[in-house]
């Protein structure tokens, strides 16, 4: 568990991202994934119900043992909480109501974000969608680590100490590697969660308000469903940036494991990328993908070769217009 890691830098290549030409190729092949693109209008209800049924569960969790608080926080709190995150990440590319509404999966965004406690609908959008433009840009995505978490969590403990802490340096990376003015979606935002926040407390007391937060802290850290931040992105085989998840959990993270197809079709929604799959097979089907984000999350602890390094990174030429 101390052995130090192999990698002291970043994987840097000086090509472009494989997203937009294999997205470019599948489309002049296979025209009519098109009519799979546009809003998935099963989504706002979907949304809608697992929102009431956290709000439920504050109710019921109000008087319960701390405990049996901290004991449904972690089996089903953090589930829903972070399947919550991945919706919003759905809604980020207008999946709820569509490009000529906007402003309608912004705000819908900020209701889905209730349950989560921190309020980060807003400024999620903003990264997420440089993160699709410019995948691995120096400066501009902060999915990828910054320098300190690489040189610093090098050992086996060290790489579970990082996934535990996730949700902080998910938080605090943007600050650091590419900060941006505060919109005013970003301050309603902050309003809105806070004034909920409070009356969850005034109105149910503190163990709701814990069971939501350290819900989503949980949720995000050591925990199954947080394999996708590893599965996604990291270098596990050389010269691949982005790998697809087939496993189960797909039905509780609206289908995020299809991370290929997502980035190569951005606006399809997660429900109709197996189609995708299925209509591009031969695209997919040869990509080195995962079956288990438990796995992924242990390999990556364990192998002396992988660490927060293990990420493609390039250095972005031209013009940058991010949002």
């Amino acid at each position: 568990m101390g052995n130090r890691v192999v990698r002291e830098d970043y994987e840097w290549v000086y090509t472009d991202q494989p997203h937009a030409d294999r997205r470019k190729e599948i489309l002049a092949k296979y025209p009519e994934i098109k009519s799979l693109m546009g809003p998935d209008h099963r989504l706002k209800w979907i949304v809608c119900m697992m929102v009431a049924i956290q709000f439920l569960a504050f109710y019921l969790v109000k008087d319960l043992d701390w405990k049996w608080v901290l004991f449904w926080t972690y089996a089903f709190g953090s589930c829903i909480n972070h399947s919550m995150t991945l919706a919003i990440h759905e809604i980020s590319h207008n999946t709820a109501f569509g490009n000529n509404k906007a402003m309608w999966n912004r705000y819908f965004a900020m209701f889905a974000n209730l349950p989560i406690g921190l309020p980060y609908s807003a400024s999620f959008k903003r990264y997420h969608l440089d993160h699709h433009r410019y995948l691995g840009g120096d400066g501009v995505d902060v999915d990828i680590p910054t320098e300190f978490e690489g040189w610093f969590f090098c050992t086996s403990f060290r790489k579970l100490i990082w996934i535990i802490l996730q949700p902080l340096f998910y938080a605090i990376r943007p600050l650091y590697i590419n900060p941006k003015p505060i919109s005013h979606l970003e301050l309603t935002n902050t309003a809105i969660q806070v004034a909920f926040n409070v009356a969850l407390y005034w109105l149910l007391g503190a163990k709701p308000v814990v069971y939501m937060l350290a819900g989503s802290m949980l949720g995000m850290g050591l925990h199954p469903i947080s394999g996708h931040f590893i599965a996604e992105h990291y270098m596990f085989m050389k010269g691949h940036e982005t790998y697809s998840y087939y496993g189960s959990l797909n039905l509780l993270t609206f289908n995020v494991g299809y991370h290929n197809e997502h980035h190569d079709f951005p606006s399809v929604p997660g429900r109709r990328l197996p189609m995708v799959k299925k209509i591009a097979a031969e695209y997919y089907d040869d990509l080195p993908n995962y079956s288990s984000w438990v796995k992924v999350l242990y390999d990556f602890i364990m192998d002396d070769s992988l660490s927060p390094y293990s990420r493609i990174k390039r250095t972005l030429k031209g013009d940058v217009k991010q949002e």
